[in-house]
């Protein structure tokens, strides 16, 4: 059960809500972790064990490393943290056929902020309830965003606040609403254009990368990427409106990264907790760009070659991150000199680059990598039995989800909506677009959200 299904939408989660906020204030958090364990186990009857192992494990290293202050006790619990993430993601390659729990990298990743903060202060105390909340909690578990547990303290709505009860079922109703818009906007991107340009894709990999013309070869690769990008921004939206619900602050994974003005850029404005997370507690704590130049090229190597494998052991993962390691090493050391040159570079790099490098990470065969960007750029005829029309066609079927993605990427659609979220007008158009989504759901089998099993 995602949250996009449509029993999440219409009757668990206006359930677990009514529940939450009928308890005292004192009891939400309570309300939560119970709330959360539920969820997960819908999804994961018999892996949720491994979920109450590790937050098992992390609460009693926590309690160490608090009283103890212990570097020892800080390390072991990273390698238990690691290990236990590696073991799932790499089971394939000893032998073994683990499933990987839902989840399992962002809950594992916030394990590991959570007790380098507390050995760091930043966590001043070891609450049972505040720590398994954070690792916890149903919004964030499955694909994210990685927030920090700071993120968890600041819930005003589990303090006791002052006012009539009207004035209180106000605060409650207007907190709701602003997390509903989120979530109608995060569902639309989804289910209308993330999974619309999903079957153009798919359609693709149908017809056989020899069978496609060039023109073709470039749409499927930008609408891959939009394909992406609403997918996974669309669960952020979604993810970050029911914690607005639940009393939490917005927390923003995407920040129009295609009007990023330099890859680096690009992967600021992308997935940003993510990045954030090994900025924080990998790349800094190597060194970051304080050791010279050539220690800081190392730095940046092994953030992007953890993140591959992150992504998965394929060949194709390990390129992808490896092209874009070399491209942010360049932008970095030889653009940045050319202010002029590289804000010409790093829009094109952007605007080109990265659709092509999410070729490679969306196509596991290499040989197939090799066959799609020879369509792209034909310097080799290799093509069979290709119709030099065909991108006609797909624009005639495709072309108001391809719009749509392109309005959607545009910063002043953000910017309008931040200005004008309580406007009548928007807030109808909202509504409109929440029920042409669940419209499209209804008639759809619907498609998983592209992150769930990392």
């Amino acid at each position: 059960m995602t949250f996009s299904d449509l029993n999440f939408i219409f009757r668990l989660l206006p359930i677990f809500l009514i529940i939450y906020y009928i308890v005292p204030a004192s009891l939400r958090k309570w309300a939560l972790l119970l709330g959360s364990l539920g969820f997960y186990y819908f999804n994961e009857p018999r892996l949720i064990l491994v979920l109450i192992a590790m937050t098992t494990f992390n609460l009693l290293f926590a309690q160490l490393i608090n009283k103890s202050g212990s570097k020892t006790a800080l390390t072991a619990s990273v390698i238990v943290n690691v290990s236990v993430l590696g073991l799932f993601k790499f089971s394939k390659l000893a032998g073994l056929s683990l499933i990987i729990p839902l989840g399992l990298s962002y809950y594992i990743f916030k394990m590991i902020s959570y007790q380098v903060d507390l050995y760091r202060g930043k966590v001043t105390e070891v609450s049972f309830i505040k720590a398994t909340d954070y690792f916890l909690m149903f919004p964030q578990i499955i694909s994210g965003p990685i927030a920090r547990f700071s993120y968890v303290e600041n819930n005003l709505m589990w303090l006791k606040t002052e006012g009539t009860r009207k004035e209180r079922l106000f605060k409650v109703l207007t907190q709701i609403e602003e997390g509903l818009k989120l979530m109608a906007l995060g569902l639309f991107m989804k289910i209308i254009i993330a999974d619309h340009l999903a079957v153009l894709w798919s359609e693709l990999k149908v017809i056989g990368y020899e069978s496609i013309s060039t023109p073709l070869a470039w749409l499927g690769a930008y609408a891959y990427s939009l394909n992406l990008y609403f997918d996974f921004w669309g669960y952020s939206l979604m993810a970050a409106g029911i914690g607005v619900m639940l009393g939490f602050p917005f927390i923003r994974n995407f920040n129009q990264p295609y009007f990023a003005t330099s890859i680096s850029d690009f992967y600021r404005r992308w997935h940003s907790t993510l990045g954030e997370w090994f900025k924080d507690y990998v790349y800094f704590p190597l060194g970051g760009s304080r050791k010279g130049k050539y220690r800081t090229i190392i730095n940046i190597f092994v953030v992007w070659f953890l993140t591959g494998i992150w992504h998965g052991y394929t060949a194709n993962f390990f390129i992808w991150a490896m092209s874009i390691c070399i491209i942010i090493v360049f932008e970095k050391f030889v653009l940045s000199h050319f202010p002029k040159i590289m804000a010409v570079i790093g829009r094109i790099n952007v605007l080109v680059i990265i659709p092509i490098t999410w070729i490679v990470f969306a196509i596991r065969s290499l040989s197939d990598i090799r066959l799609y960007l020879l369509r792209m750029f034909p310097v080799v005829d290799i093509s069979v039995a290709v119709n030099k029309k065909d991108i006609v066609y797909y624009i005639e079927d495709y072309w108001i989800y391809l719009l749509l993605g392109i309005v959607f990427t545009i910063p002043v659609f953000t910017s309008f909506y931040n200005k004008h979220k309580d406007n009548v007008c928007v807030v109808l158009a909202i509504f409109i677009m929440f029920w042409i989504g669940i419209f499209s759901l209804s008639n759809s089998a619907g498609n998983p959200f592209m992150y769930l099993r990392f």
